[in-house]
């Protein structure tokens, strides 16, 4: 046997697929398995084609079988080739030939179907003339008549009918033909393509069947958490469905693997106003203004770094994401066994999975469980007149963590808006904002406004008095985080104390006064308080506008 020949069959290619893939945030590891008979001369097994997006450094060999198999290293080699079109190019046009083959038949039935419903139209036309005449006549009958004008409508509906599902179905034959086409000139012109040879050296002890495993990390690929909560307006619970956005352009398609999801690292429009500090002062005339002349650089305004730019523009991209349709959801989701190790969460899907190397999301859910929840609505009347529902959610003390992803915020069945959760650990609350809830009606007024008329001490006092009324219009009990402050004084010489409140509280920081009411179904309620503000006569005071 020649040299030549003995170089050969001592290197012998295996066809593997891809098995397992663990994805990460922003990499994931691929294992690919596949069977080899060994003659027991076999130096390299060479496993072909893998995508130019492998990490090398990351390579990593293994199997069982049959015969005793010593693996002795392993290494990559890179390969430019051009990548083969034929086969593909052949299958493309089949596929157009088929579906033009389809558009000539579609539209033979359209000609066809519009000459018949020319047809009844002009039979239509002339019948009904003629029978006008023998019914002015008396020579035709109004049964016979109406029989015609049956017949004829009978016979333009389903026409009618018949040709709209055709022009349908001629359209969408259109738009495949249009896609195939752009696909087939997309690839007649031949590519250059990088990928790798994974090559294994080895030791055997004979021959018999091996299963070799080779496993590596690829970039391009990663997951996002994704949430979806349904919030019910009388439950105190919340489903959570914790989604998993699975995105891959490695350059392989993963197709019936084995997916697990990990945390490992290897390598609103909703919420309620909330109140600003009602701060009290002398008045402090403003200095004259100096005009000088203004530098030419000054005039010349900064343009916004990237940082900027994103963050001015939240809320614009929150907006777009509520025009959004809503998500469709499916009667069954396929879950993930969780298991946790250290600060490390997995999640393996229970079934097979497919990723296209597309680049684009693929959903799947990890579990979809219900939360236990508390329901409360939350007013600043001095703000807005209504009130907003809040649900204080609790993650489960035995279950996982809940990674910083998007929310989709459902109640009921309606699509309230997005929110961003943050990293939840097991056992802790998190707030979810729900919106506006029309079912409180709140009503604010100055009922008190009264500057004592004797100065003491050369002093001046006034007295403040509000009144706020809730009327629960809903027909179960809730809890309402009512708020309103008092303003904080920053001179000295000002003094503001809080002289009534009913129900009876005291000021938290920087005047925040907080009731948490629990109002009957169809009832009302009413909470007031009074405040003066004390000065002296000759101070002017600024920011006591009510």
């Amino acid at each position: 046997m020649s040299e030549s020949n003995e170089a050969v069959e001592s290197i012998k290619s295996v066809e593997t697929r891809i098995s397992e893939v663990t994805v990460y945030t922003s990499q994931a590891l691929v294992t690919r398995r596949g069977k080899v008979s060994l003659s027991g001369s076999e130096k390299e097994l060479v496993v072909s084609d893998l995508p130019s997006t492998i990490q090398t450094e990351s390579f990593r060999a293994g199997g069982t079988g049959t015969v005793a198999v010593r693996l002795l290293g392993v290494r990559s080699e890179y390969a430019y080739t051009t990548e083969p079109v034929g086969a593909k190019l052949a299958e493309l046009t089949h596929r157009l030939e088929e579906l033009e083959t389809r558009k000539q038949e579609t539209q033979s039935r359209l000609d066809t179907l519009e000459m018949q419903r020319s047809f009844v139209e002009n039979l239509s036309q002339h019948t009904v003339e003629e029978f006008s005449k023998g019914l002015a006549r008396s020579r035709v009958g109004l049964e016979e008549v109406r029989n015609l004008l049956g017949f004829i409508g009978e016979q333009r509906t389903g026409y009618e009918a018949t040709l709209q599902k055709e022009e349908l179905a001629n359209r969408e034959l259109d738009k495949q033909i249009e896609v195939l086409r752009a696909e087939i000139n997309r690839i007649s012109i031949p590519r250059a393509r990088e990928s790798y040879k994974l090559v294994v050296s080895i030791e055997t002890a004979g021959e018999g069947e091996f299963e070799l495993e080779v496993s590596y990390m690829v970039s391009r690929a990663g997951w996002t958490p994704l949430y979806d909560l349904r919030v019910s307006n009388a439950g105190d619970k919340v489903n959570l469905s914790y989604l998993a956005e699975v995105q891959q352009s490695s350059g392989e398609e993963w197709q019936g693997v084995r997916l697990t999801l990990s945390t490992a690292k290897p390598a609103l429009g909703t919420l309620p106003p909330r109140l600003s500090p009602w701060y009290l002062d002398s008045y402090r005339p403003s200095p004259p203004r100096t005009f000088q002349a203004m530098a030419p650089q000054a005039m010349v305004m900064a343009a916004p770094s990237p940082k900027q730019f994103s963050e001015e523009s939240t809320g614009a991209y929150a907006f777009a994401d509520l025009a959004e349709p809503l998500p469709e959801f499916k009667a069954a989701s396929v879950s993930a066994e969780v298991a946790s190790e250290g600060g490390v969460v997995t999640f393996r899907l229970e079934r097979d999975s497919n990723i296209p190397s597309d680049g684009a999301p693929h959903k799947t859910t990890i579990f979809n469980e219900d939360f236990p929840a508390r329901i409360e609505f939350i007013s600043i009347p001095k703000l807005v007149s209504f009130a907003y529902l809040q649900a204080t959610v609790t993650n489960r003390a035995v279950g996982v963590t809940l990674l910083p992803g998007k929310a989709n915020i459902f109640r009921e069945n309606t699509f309230v808006g997005t929110t961003m959760l943050e990293n939840i650990a097991p056992g802790q609350e998190f707030k979810l904002n729900l919106g506006i809830d029309e079912g409180l009606k709140i009503e604010r007024e100055l009922v008190e406004r009264e500057v004592d008329k004797k100065f003491i001490g050369g002093q001046r006092r006034t007295t403040f008095g509000y009144r706020i009324s809730i009327t629960n219009l809903r027909e179960q009990e809730t809890t309402l985080r009512l708020t309103e402050q008092i303003p904080v004084s920053r001179n000295e010489q000002i003094k503001v104390r809080l002289i009534k409140a009913t129900p009876q509280i005291q000021p938290g920081e920087m005047g925040v006064l907080e009731w948490v009411l629990a109002l009957q179904p169809q009832a009302k309620r009413e909470v007031s308080y009074q405040f003066t503000v004390e000065h002296p006569t000759d101070l002017n005071v600024t920011g006591l506008s009510v």
